[in-house]
């Protein structure tokens, strides 16, 4: 599970910002059972969902990228093809102080009853630190410290880590845990293993993950759960089914090489094609009595919101039974309020997430800061100051005298009490500039 997650000198992070997932020791009383994950090895109360709120332009998107990036990088780095590449970092740009400066990232989970602390400093040139601790039991022992090309590893617990230093393989652009598990260290291997475990996701464009949706339900069992979150979310669809691809009905208009690939690959490779899914909704007669089923495109006859929800369901699902930690930026886009209420409740239900999945989301939807689905420690604000910095804060950083578990979490954020919303000051001096704007027309 995911501890904490830290930034620095990252796109509009100027300064270090940390999301942390340990549960805070004075919201003890308040949905514990539910939202809590209790680990007795390391005697930690661990969150199983956060919400991220701010304004447009304030960070929240760019955090959730940190994560994105973190994973992408560690798992890809030690790749040939990254050679001579650079690495895709960002500082931040508004100062003098951190343009020229490294990115920082860093990350604590626990993995296989081991407690892990990695990190890194980057820029788009060379890895300029990395480190890591792991903790099998009580003390947290470092297994490499790397500053440049200079490396001092744990010889007794990071041997073959420290084999691939001796002989030279890492490069500058290279991060030493990729290399170290490309040659079967264990400890490395079990840390990618977890980044592989962390989903990333946009909420606002379902295409890049509609076809893992899609390639699980041509498993039955899977099938089934996918209905069954479908119908959960009353869209009124009975059941789905893959249309394959017919290579008789190609597009005219289609490229000929592109067509004959397709053509090639299904006949000699006896590849299949999906090209759209039906969703099966009950028809009804003049009495309302169910006659039958019809067909639906699922690309052109169901709401955007619809194709979103269905997208979701494989991720959702494939994380919740195998314990993942889900990233997703802007989870509310094309969907109903109360169907992100459900999803939030999935992960925080112990009944349905029996293996401790995360859920880490931002949103505008402030209808969740009423819901009562979430504690205080769970609610976290991106701000922008005036000069384009941003922070991360929860809403558990107040004093408990500024903010009560009972407070009125969505009034309150939406009256700025809590910061993280926009400055629109400006607007006032539409009635001005409107004014006059006619009276200039009335004298032309």
């Amino acid at each position: 599970m995911l501890l904490q997650f830290s930034i620095k000198n990252f796109r509009t992070f100027k300064d270090k910002a940390t999301l942390s997932l340990i549960a805070s020791n004075y919201d003890k009383d308040t949905r514990e059972h539910e939202n809590i994950v209790i680990n007795d090895n390391f005697g930690l109360r661990l969150l199983k969902s956060a919400v991220i709120y701010g304004a447009n332009a304030s960070g929240k998107s760019k955090l959730l990228d940190a994560f994105a990036f973190m994973r992408y990088f560690v798992v890809n780095s030690s790749k040939e093809s990254q050679k001579g590449e650079t690495i895709e970092v960002e500082p931040f740009k508004l100062s003098t102080q951190t343009e020229n400066e490294p990115s920082e990232f860093e990350i604590i989970f626990v993995h296989k009853n081991v407690y892990y602390r990695y990190g890194f400093e980057a820029t788009a040139e060379r890895i300029v630190s990395e480190w890591l601790y792991h903790k099998p039991k009580t003390k947290e022992v470092e297994l490499y410290y790397r500053e440049g090309s200079t490396f001092n590893t744990h010889e007794r617990s990071f041997t073959k880590g420290n084999t691939v230093v001796k002989e030279g393989l890492v490069r500058d652009n290279a991060l030493l845990i990729s290399v170290a598990a490309q040659f079967n260290e264990k400890t490395a291997i079990n840390v990618l293993d977890w980044f592989k475990r962390l989903k990333t996701l946009s909420g606002l464009n379902e295409s890049g993950y509609q076809g893992f949706t899609m390639g699980r339900t041509e498993d039955p069992d899977h099938k089934i759960k996918i209905l069954d979150l479908l119908k959960a979310a009353d869209l009124g669809i009975q059941d789905i089914e893959l249309q394959k691809l017919d290579i008789n009905s190609l597009p005219k208009g289609m490229p000929k090489e592109l067509k004959d690939k397709i053509i090639k690959e299904v006949r000699e490779e006896k590849q299949e094609y999906v090209s759209d899914v039906l969703t099966k909704h009950k028809k009804y007669n003049e009495h309302l009595k169910a006659v039958g089923n019809i067909s639906f495109s699922l690309d052109e006859d169901e709401s955007s919101g619809t194709r979103k929800f269905f997208a979701l369901t494989g991720p959702i699902l494939d994380v919740i039974e195998n314990g993942y930690t889900l990233v997703v930026d802007e989870l509310d886009s094309k969907l109903h309020p109360n169907l992100v209420c459900k999803i939030v409740l999935l992960f925080n239900s112990k009944e349905f997430n029996k293996k401790s999945a995360q859920l880490i989301f931002n949103t505008h939807d402030t209808n969740l800061l009423s819901s009562g689905l979430f504690r205080r420690d769970q609610i976290w604000f991106t701000n922008k100051n005036k000069f384009g910095e941003a922070k991360l804060y929860s809403l558990a950083d107040f004093k408990s005298d500024e903010v009560r578990k009972n407070d009125p979490f969505e009034d309150n954020y939406i009256k700025g009490k809590y910061g993280a919303v926009p400055f629109l000051g400006f607007f006032e001096n539409l009635k001005f500039l409107l004014t006059e704007n006619e009276n200039e027309g009335q004298k032309s």
